[in-house]
C-alpha cells in the first residue's frame, strides 16, 4: 500500500518496505521533518511537543519511534500515551506546547496507522506547511542534538480529565439537568480510547446507567471501527433491547460521533452535527460551516436561525479556516465530526456528545423526535478504487461536461447540485479511493445520483 500525505497527516499500512508502507524508518523520516519544520519556524527556541495516540496495536511501537526521535532532535517531549485526537489538540492549547503529534489512523482499519501534525494552536497544520515537511522529509541534512542536547520526555496520563473538566465548564454544558434527566447510555468504543474518556465524560455529568461495548483499549477493532450503518448492528440491537436507551458510537480516535435513537435506529451520523448546531444557534446565533460533503440539513437549521452556512473543501483544516474567515459559532464534518471553537477549533465526540445530552434534557425530547424535526434528507455514500491507470482530472471533466446545465462546485473535487439534492466527487484524503457522496429526498434518488456518477467513471 502506498503511503498517502495529505493534509490529513501522514497515513499508511505497518510493516513491508520502506517508502511503500508506514515503516520505523518511515515513521523517523517524517517525525523528524516536522521537527525540523517547526524548529525552522522558531530558530533558537526549545521546542516542547504534546503525543497521544489512540489504541491500535501498533501504536506503542510508533509512539516509542515518534517520542525518541523527538527527543534525539532536542525537542522536549509531553508524551500523554493512550489519548484522544481532542484531547491532545487540547493539551497543546492548555500546556503552551510548541507542537503535536497524534498517532492515530482514525477510522481506517488496525493494519494502518498515522501521524497527525498539529501546530502550536493545537489544529491541524495547513496544506502549505504540510507541503514543506514533505520537501524536508526528503532532505538528508536534517541535523540531530548532541547528547547534552537531548529533549526531555515526561509522562503525563492527565490531560483527559483536564479535557473533560474544560467540557463541563462550557456555558451550553448543563450537568445539573443531565444529571436529573435519568439518560440510559450504551457505548461503543471499538475497543479504542473512548472507553477511557466517554464514561468518565457522562460520570460527570451525572449518568450512571451506562452499557459499555467494546472500551476496553486493546486495539483488537471487534469491528470495522468506522462508524457507518452496516458496522453497528449489535449496539443498535443493545440498544433496542434496552428501556429507554440511546447508543454512543465514536471511532477509534474519537472524533466523529454517531448516535443510535431509543427504537435501535441510527440518528444519522450527517445529523449529529445538524442537531448540535440546533442547540447551539438557538443559544448563540452565529454563522455555521460544514464541508461539501455534509447534508443540507445544516443550511436549513442555520437559516431558519436567521444566520449564514457556508460550504467548505472536505477536510478539518479546511472547515477550520473557513469557519475562521466567517466567524462561525458552530460546523464540522457530516461523519459526525462536531467542531465548537468555543472549546477549540477541532473535531470533538467528546463535546457533542455533552451538548446533545445538555440539548435533549433541557427540551425533554427523545433523539426519535428531534430526528423528526429535520428534513429527512437521504446520502448515498460510494467508493470506488483509484487505479494507477485512472486520470482524476479526466474523470472530473467528464462529470462537469455530462452535468453542465447544472451548478457545479469545483472547491474540492466536483460537485454538482440539483433541485433537489447534489452529489459530490472527490479523491479521499485518507485513502486511495475516490468517494461518490449523492444526497436527495429518498435512498433511491441519492443513489440514483450517484449510480449516474458511478457509470460515467466505469464507461
Amino acid at each position: 500500500m502506498t503511503l498517502i500525505k495529505s493534509i490529513s497527516g501522514i497515513r499508511g499500512t505497518i510493516g513491508n518496505k520502506q517508502g511503500d508502507n508506514l515503516t520505523p524508518i518511515d515513521i523517523v523520516k517524517f517525525t523528524a521533518a516536522f521537527g525540523e519544520f517547526m524548529k525552522i519556524k522558531q530558530p533558537g527556541k526549545v521546542l516542547t511537543f504534546v503525543v497521544g495516540r489512540d489504541a491500535r496495536i501498533s501504536g506503542k511501537m510508533v509512539e516509542n519511534i515518534v517520542v525518541s526521535t523527538l527527543s534525539g532532535m532536542g525537542i522536549n517531549v509531553i508524551n500523554t500515551g493512550l489519548s484522544t485526537t481532542p484531547t491532545v489538540e487540547m493539551a497543546v492549547m492548555n500546556m503552551n506546547a510548541d507542537g503535536g503529534i497524534i498517532i492515530t489512523a482514525s477510522h481506517n482499519p488496525k493494519q494502518w496507522n498515522a501521524l497527525k501534525l498539529l501546530n502550536q494552536k493545537g489544529e491541524f497544520i495547513s496544506a502549505m506547511d504540510g507541503e514543506e515537511v514533505l520537501k524536508l522529509s526528503e532532505n538528508p541534512e536534517i541535523c540531530f542534538s548532541e547528547v547534552d542536547d537531548l529533549g526531555t520526555i515526561t509522562e503525563n496520563s492527565d490531560t483527559i480529565n483536564q479535557h473533560i473538566s474544560d467540557i463541563i465548564g462550557l456555558k451550553l454544558v448543563d450537568k445539573s439537568i443531565t444529571k436529573t434527566h435519568g439518560f440510559n447510555i450504551v457505548i461503543d468504543a471499538v475497543n479504542s480510547t473512548g472507553g477511557l474518556a466517554i464514561p468518565p465524560l457522562l460520570k460527570e455529568l451525572g449518568v450512571n446507567n451506562i452499557t459499555e461495548l467494546y472500551c476496553e483499549p486493546t486495539g483488537n477493532f471487534p469491528h470495522n471501527p468506522e462508524p457507518l450503518a452496516e458496522n453497528l448492528t449489535e449496539i443498535c440491537n443493545v440498544v433496542k433491547n434496552e428501556k429507554n436507551a440511546i447508543g454512543i458510537v465514536v471511532d477509534p480516535d474519537v472524533d466523529r460521533l454517531a448516535l443510535v435513537m431509543e427504537n435501535g435506529e441510527l440518528f444519522g451520523e450527517e445529523y449529529t452535527l445538524v442537531a448540535v448546531a440546533d442547540y447551539v444557534l438557538r443559544e448563540t446565533p452565529g454563522n455555521t460551516v460544514s464541508n461539501l460533503s455534509s447534508t443540507k440539513a445544516l443550511r436549513d437549521v442555520t437559516e431558519e436561525a436567521g444566520c449564514v452556512y457556508n460550504a467548505s473543501a472536505v477536510g478539518e483544516v479546511n472547515v477550520v479556516t473557513k469557519m475562521k474567515e466567517t466567524n462561525a459559532v458552530i460546523g464540522g464534518e457530516g461523519n459526525g465530526g462536531v467542531i465548537y471553537p468555543e472549546l477549540h477549533y477541532g473535531r470533538d465526540s467528546l463535546v457533542g456528545i455533552a451538548l446533545i445530552l445538555t440539548y435533549l434534557a433541557k427540551r425533554n425530547i427523545s433523539l426519535i423526535d428531534l430526528r423528526k424535526e429535520y428534513t429527512d434528507y437521504r446520502v448515498s455514500k460510494n467508493k470506488i478504487e483509484l487505479l494507477k491507470s485512472m486520470d482524476v482530472e479526466s474523470i472530473y471533466s467528464k462529470v462537469k461536461s455530462y452535468f453542465h446545465e447544472f451548478t457545479i462546485l469545483t472547491i474540492d473535487g466536483v460537485k454538482v447540485e440539483f433541485p433537489d439534492g447534489w452529489v459530490h466527487l472527490r479523491t479521499s484524503n485518507t485513502e486511495p479511493i475516490m468517494r461518490i457522496y449523492a444526497e436527495s429526498t429518498s435512498d433511491k434518488k441519492a443513489q440514483d445520483y450517484a449510480d449516474k456518477v458511478i457509470n460515467l467513471i466505469n464507461s
